[in-house]
């Protein structure tokens, strides 16, 4: 970071794979799920269906085919199209929104609670995802994360990578977007909070898609800070 940067003082923190393990955390709620069906399935594959199903269906969000939809009920639309595929279409109501709300039990990171705490003594600390916020409040919840404050892209109703959603975070919290951190696994994501005006860093997060070494290594180099892990930012944000 040059010397000329404004400092950060607030931290806008994407969630689903920088904060928590969502890969993990779905396929034990779908090996439960489907045990208790006496049903054989791929857990981890059915979890990388299910995710892999989120963004086309937040894309239609965004270019107007359907109306403002929130997560939960995208996740339940892709739910639904993937049961009879996998042998769990006998599912009753109640028990199809109760494994769709497995996107509100995601277990953290090992570095993020502590991390995350480190972080919020020098800095003011938010989610910033396209999580609803009753989900985002119930994760919080179940994975002990201490934010200050839960923003969604559902208050904008602007899915990321709309900029929208990184200025609306900004002004919410009445600060200069120049002065706003986004903190992500993605790069996409961190591209566009650049593009919006806002300070980047990049935790990498190995294991989000599995045992793949290979992946989520920053192609981009000009992200503010680079970091290993929560505990790894905090050190160099001088924490």
């Amino acid at each position: 970071m040059t010397s000329g940067t404004p400092a950060a003082r607030v931290l806008l923190f994407d969630v689903f794979g920088t904060v928590v393990d969502w890969r993990s955390s779905i396929a034990r709620e779908v090996a439960a799920v489907a045990k208790s069906r006496g049903v054989q399935i791929d857990a981890e594959a059915f979890a990388d269906r299910w995710r892999a199903g989120y963004r086309p269906a937040m894309d239609r969000v965004r270019k107007g085919v359907l109306p403002w939809t929130n997560i939960d009920s995208l996740h339940r639309m892709v739910l639904d199209e993937m049961l009879p595929e996998f042998g769990l279409d006998g599912l009753s109501e109640a028990q199809r929104q109760h494994f769709n709300r497995a996107w509100h039990r995601l277990d953290p990171w090992p570095d993020s609670v502590a991390g995350l705490t480190r972080l919020k003594s020098k800095f003011v600390i938010a989610t910033l995802s396209n999580g609803n916020v009753a989900l985002l409040t119930n994760m919080a919840k179940f994975a002990r994360l201490p934010w200050d404050c839960v923003l969604s892209a559902e208050l904008f109703h602007h899915y990321k990578p709309d900029r929208e959603s990184y200025l609306g975070a900004a002004a919410m919290l009445d600060v200069p977007p120049a002065q706003t951190m986004l903190v992500a696994a993605h790069e996409d994501d961190l591209l566009a909070a650049r593009a919006a005006g806002l300070l980047t860093a990049f935790v990498r997060r190995p294991l989000e898609q599995g045992p793949r070494p290979d992946y989520n290594l920053p192609r981009e180099r000009s992200f503010e800070y680079v970091a290993d892990d929560f505990e790894d930012l905090a050190r160099q944000l001088g924490v």
